[in-house]
């Protein structure tokens, strides 16, 4: 039994994520750029690339997949370099701009012109970089509890402390750190299962990963006059018991992007996406069908 089923049956997903009952369903390996990148397709239709935050996976959308591709999207998740199950060099560990030409590279792969991006956390700074190396390769973008600040003073020292962390005592050693925030008190109080399933996944990246990717959010650059370049239909959900990049960075997001959608999920904390599945699964669909990305 591989990590990715173990996993699904932790959910009670079964075989109808593993199996893949909502539409064509492909999983695998793709090297590029150096990398082994994990990666699932789900469902057939217009393409739809969700992007993982740190230090988790892309099974941080298994709540997603057959939502979104039982509606006529083929839902494409990644593990970046080092997360999940996929791997990386010792000499690129990972990085943003890397990160960003990975995801670029498995659509040239997949045959994929363009999709709809989401980002989720540090995944919004990757589809930022992404779209700023290749903004025609963008449907629609969809930014997911994530910032377009650079990272304060405070924030900067959280990350490093972060890094250090995981060298010290091992990706386990995140853990505490990230559930807190990752998930409300009231969902890890009553549902032990979604946190058993976060904590599998934080502990399956490698030290080189949590390093790298903390050091890139550590040291990210300031997004928010790139917002105003963009151009193409843009949904940001946020949630109001974000501790991590509160509803109001969601807001100034909104603000700076021209006709772009502000939704922020009650009740959920920075994994909104994976907590409040179902409100996010209705406003992605509500969205996409308003801009007619299907």
């Amino acid at each position: 039994m591989n990590k990715t089923t173990m996993l699904a049956l932790m959910l009670g997903l079964g075989a109808a994520q593993a199996g893949g009952a909502e539409g064509a369903r492909q999983e695998g390996f793709l090297e590029v750029n150096g990398a082994r990148i994990h990666y699932v397709s789900q469902g057939q239709g217009t393409p739809m690339l969700l992007l993982h935050g740190y230090p988790l996976s892309g099974e941080l959308f298994a709540r997603n997949r057959d939502a979104l591709a039982a509606a006529g999207y083929r839902v494409i998740t990644v593990d970046h370099r080092g997360y999940g199950q996929s791997t990386a060099p010792a000499s690129d560990p990972g990085s943003l701009t890397t990160y960003a030409n990975d995801a670029l590279a498995v659509m040239d792969r997949l045959g994929v012109q363009r999709a709809i991006v989401g980002g989720m956390s540090m995944g919004g700074p990757i589809a930022f970089e992404m779209y700023r190396a290749a903004p025609g390769r963008f449907l629609g973008l969809v930014l997911i509890n994530t910032i377009a600040n650079p990272a304060s003073i405070v924030e900067q020292h959280l990350w490093r402390g972060m890094a250090q962390k995981a060298s010290t005592f091992g990706p386990q050693s995140l853990v505490g750190e990230l559930l807190k925030d990752m998930l409300t008190g009231q969902t890890r109080l009553n549902r032990p299962a979604d946190a058993a399933f976060l904590t599998a996944i934080v502990r399956q990246a490698t030290v080189a990963a949590d390093v790298a990717g903390a050091n890139a959010l550590a040291t990210r650059p300031d997004y928010v006059p790139f917002l105003k370049t963009i151009t193409v239909p843009t949904l940001i959900v946020g949630s109001v018991e974000d501790t991590v990049y509160p509803p109001e960075f969601s807001r100034k997001m909104g603000q700076n992007i021209a006709g772009s959608k502000v939704v922020l999920i009650p009740g959920a904390a920075h994994a909104a996406i994976f907590e409040k599945a179902d409100a996010a699964n209705r406003a992605i669909l509500d969205w996409a069908r308003a801009n007619t990305l299907r």
